[in-house]
């Protein structure tokens, strides 16, 4: 039996915030700049500890029965209020069996925040536990300034809400390290807005529940993405978001058709996908994959919202209580941390 969504408490500036990699670790540039998204936190009051497991050289920061640990001891910890990674990677599926389930289903819950390849984790801690998480800026991303329209995560984590997000409009891009690893500025790009697929208006609610295609396609199917059980527990219907990251348009199409047989979309109100800078396939575009897997549905659909690799990023709790509407010049997702 799945438990209740339970919501940590909320985050002030004096909390403990852990950092560690469940997945990639960082070196060079990119070491350079979790180090100065490290002082932009503690500049903003927040206590940063950083666990042994960052190293950036290989593939992942550590073994995989490292990595389960220190993220297991972060989230168990008491005098720790948040746990955010430096950003993703490629293959934190290979600890989500090693964390140690039973201490965390006993421990309070916490903060756990990211995007990427931490959509693997951040799936069933909410699922398998009950804990609300953040799909949000990784802490790379974390000093960026929040454009017009958008929160950041530290808010959406500083108390219940109703949190009040609109479309920014706006496509940007990273800084890269190498230029200036001490960046607060997204790089404007151009923009794009929110729109149903197929035209019409929407108005819905659901408890949020998603993230990156890539990863969480993985989990389908599993005891660690069982998405169909934990909607099934839930009073409201869901809303189920997907992002895609840098697949072409057919794999993506793969991926949310195995997500839809492995019943993520059972009790959907409604779904709502990412901007993507993924490329198209010869024969099929991104949005062709989206219409062709989830079309049968008969489900609204919302298209290029800001919650994956296109930045700016619009942070989304897992477990919150979300409502979308799309009508005209009113383009808004609000969150009810409750």
């Amino acid at each position: 039996m799945t438990p209740p969504l339970r919501f940590p408490r909320p985050l002030r500036p004096g909390d403990r915030i852990g950092v560690t990699s469940p997945s990639a670790g960082a070196s060079g540039a990119a070491a350079e700049r979790v180090g100065f998204s490290v002082e932009w936190l503690r500049g903003r009051g927040y206590d940063v500890v950083v666990g042994e497991c960052m190293d950036g050289t290989g593939l992942t920061s550590a073994p995989a029965g490292e990595r389960a640990a220190e993220l297991t001891r972060m989230l168990a910890d008491p005098d720790i209020a948040c746990v955010v990674p430096p950003w993703g990677g490629e293959t934190a599926i290979d600890l989500v069996d090693l964390l140690d389930w039973d201490v965390l289903v006993a421990a309070d819950p916490t903060w756990l925040v990211g995007y990427s390849d931490l959509s693997t984790v951040l799936v069933p801690i909410t699922t398998r536990l009950g804990w609300a998480t953040i799909h949000g800026d990784n802490l790379a991303d974390t000093p960026y300034a929040v454009p017009d329209g958008l929160l950041h995560w530290l808010d959406l984590a500083g108390g219940p809400g109703p949190f009040v997000q609109r479309d920014s409009g706006l496509v940007t891009d990273w800084v890269r390290f190498e230029t200036d690893p001490t960046a607060t500025e997204w790089t404007h790009v151009g923009t794009r807005a929110w729109e149903v697929l197929g035209g019409g208006t929407l108005d819905v609610s659901g408890r949020l529940i998603g993230g990156c295609t890539e990863t969480i396609a993985n989990l389908a199917g599993t005891p660690y993405g069982d998405v169909r059980a934990w909607a099934e527990t839930l009073d409201e219907p869901t809303l189920v978001y997907v992002e895609a990251c840098e697949e072409n348009a057919v794999n993506i199409c793969r991926y949310l058709h195995a997500l839809r047989l492995a019943g993520w979309f059972d009790r959907a109100a409604a779904v709502l996908v990412g901007k993507t800078y993924a490329p198209d396939h010869p024969d099929l575009t991104q949005r062709e994959a989206v219409a062709d897997a989830l079309g049968r549905l008969d489900l609204p659909i919302v298209m290029d919202l800001e919650i994956g690799y296109v930045p700016p990023h619009l942070p989304l709790v897992n477990g919150a209580l979300g409502r979308v509407v799309v009508d005209g010049d009113r383009r808004e997702i609000t969150q009810t941390l409750a």
